[in-house]
């Protein structure tokens, strides 16, 4: 179903963004420009890296001249024909988009120096798999109490009622399960301020908080969020994000 969703996005959109207007506080510290530091650390001109789920692109072609090439994969053909076109406009030459499951790519083994995921699936098995002896992941997934309070008035969402269910100490188990050493581990909660209704209606239109999001049906219940959780800097919508390192070992 979400292939289908992010497929729907690109077609309604032309990308993976759309225009709500909103403003971010992080009180400690902004976990995608943390996931990002850590990526160009490990940042390397002789390194060959896998983006898995690139969604539009945008992030990946952001970051090229970092590294020798960039294999960026998906499943959603809407994304990656925006990906493409993107890729087209900026003339970068380091980078492919390529449609691939991630959980059972072609690739061969010991094929990349690093992989990310950036908010995107983390077959971990498969990543070490493809990364080369001492090759690093580097993630940035969302946290199970992200937007937890509009899913509750919602009755439903993306990992509905696993609010106790913590996705670092999970996925930090399964990185080790798979042979990786966990080198940087890290839960973010932070808040977007939304300036009116219409921006975050706007906005649940083209994330998958809510795959089958109608503007109509859901409007009683996004009306009784906001009107719960509107303060003077906007509406508030409180997120999760976790922030991971590891290496093959």
């Amino acid at each position: 179903m979400t292939t289908n969703f992010y497929n729907k996005v690109a077609k309604k959109f032309g990308d993976y963004h759309t225009d709500a207007k909103y403003t971010k506080e992080y009180p400690s510290g902004d976990p995608e420009e943390v996931f990002k530091e850590k990526l160009l650390e490990l940042g390397d001109k002789n390194k060959i890296v896998l983006d898995v789920g690139c969604a539009d692109g945008r992030f990946t072609l952001s970051i090229t001249p970092h590294f020798q090439k960039i294999t960026a994969i998906d499943l959603s053909t809407g994304m990656l024909d925006a990906a493409r076109k993107l890729h087209k406009e900026k003339g970068v030459e380091n980078v492919s988009f390529e449609e691939q499951n991630a959980s059972k790519t072609t690739y061969a083994d010991d094929s990349f120096d690093l992989v990310y995921s950036r908010r995107g699936p983390t077959p971990f098995s498969e990543f070490y798999r493809l990364l080369k002896s001492d090759g690093h992941f580097v993630g940035i997934n969302i946290g199970e109490k992200d937007c937890q309070d509009i899913k509750e008035i919602f009755g439903r969402g993306q990992g509905f009622g696993q609010w106790n269910a913590s996705r670092l100490e999970k996925d930090k188990q399964e990185l080790k399960n798979a042979g990786f050493e966990v080198v940087y581990a890290q839960d973010y909660f932070c808040d977007e301020y939304y300036a009116s209704y219409e921006d975050l209606d706007l906005f649940l239109q083209g994330v998958p908080i809510f795959e089958d999001f109608d503007s109509e049906k859901d409007k009683k219940f996004l009306e009784e969020y906001v009107a719960k959780f509107k303060t003077e800097k906007g509406i508030r919508f409180p997120r999760h994000r976790v922030v991971i390192v590891a290496k093959k070992v």
